[in-house]
């Protein structure tokens, strides 16, 4: 029982990052991953593969989140949206990679759960198209022309947002006078 615990725990993060990104709360999305922890621990059996362990449990997770919708009452779906159209430098350095992770965040808020859950798998916890298409019950080329449409979504939601670049070699103190 031990063992499988140790197992599940390497992946509680990628879970709880996918979870995020299809509940968009961070108190379901422990509640998912602590489902799906507890489906995965009561299971008979699970993949001895690593790769199909972790589909395994990304597939828990989605189901578990399915589940969840479906017993609130609430339609959200997963299935694609065609309808949908598509100065210290190196402190300097810092704030440019944590603005830009802030706006891919605020972003990803601004699009479908569809389109937030594809980007998710594919871009931030790497399942290659295949995988994907597995785990969601999809073709791959449906993948790839889904996330393609995401990404476009993903775009868009950055482009339309308030949040602006500052000029290229503006110091720290001159983006502080900016901002007030």
């Amino acid at each position: 029982m031990d063992q499988r615990r140790v197992r599940i725990e390497t992946y509680l993060n990628r879970l709880h990052g996918y979870a995020l990104s299809l509940a968009g709360d961070r108190d379901r999305a422990r509640d998912l991953v602590q489902d799906c922890a507890l489906r995965a621990m009561a299971a008979r059996r699970s993949p001895v593969d690593e790769p199909a362990y972790r589909a395994w449990l990304f597939r828990i997770l989605r189901n578990a989140y399915l589940d969840q919708e479906r017993r609130a009452g609430r339609t959200q779906s997963l299935s694609d949206g065609h309808d949908q159209a598509p100065g210290d430098t190196q402190i300097w350095r810092f704030d440019e990679s944590l603005i830009s992770a802030l706006t891919v965040r605020i972003g990803l808020a601004r699009i479908s759960v569809a389109h937030r859950e594809i980007i998710t798998l594919v871009d931030l916890v790497g399942f290659t198209y295949a995988e994907t298409a597995e785990l969601i019950g999809v073709a791959p080329g449906t993948v790839m022309s889904r996330l393609c449409r995401a990404r476009h979504a993903l775009l868009k939601a950055i482009t339309e947002s308030n949040v602006q670049p500052l000029p290229i070699g503006i110091g720290t103190a001159q983006a502080r006078k900016l901002a007030k």
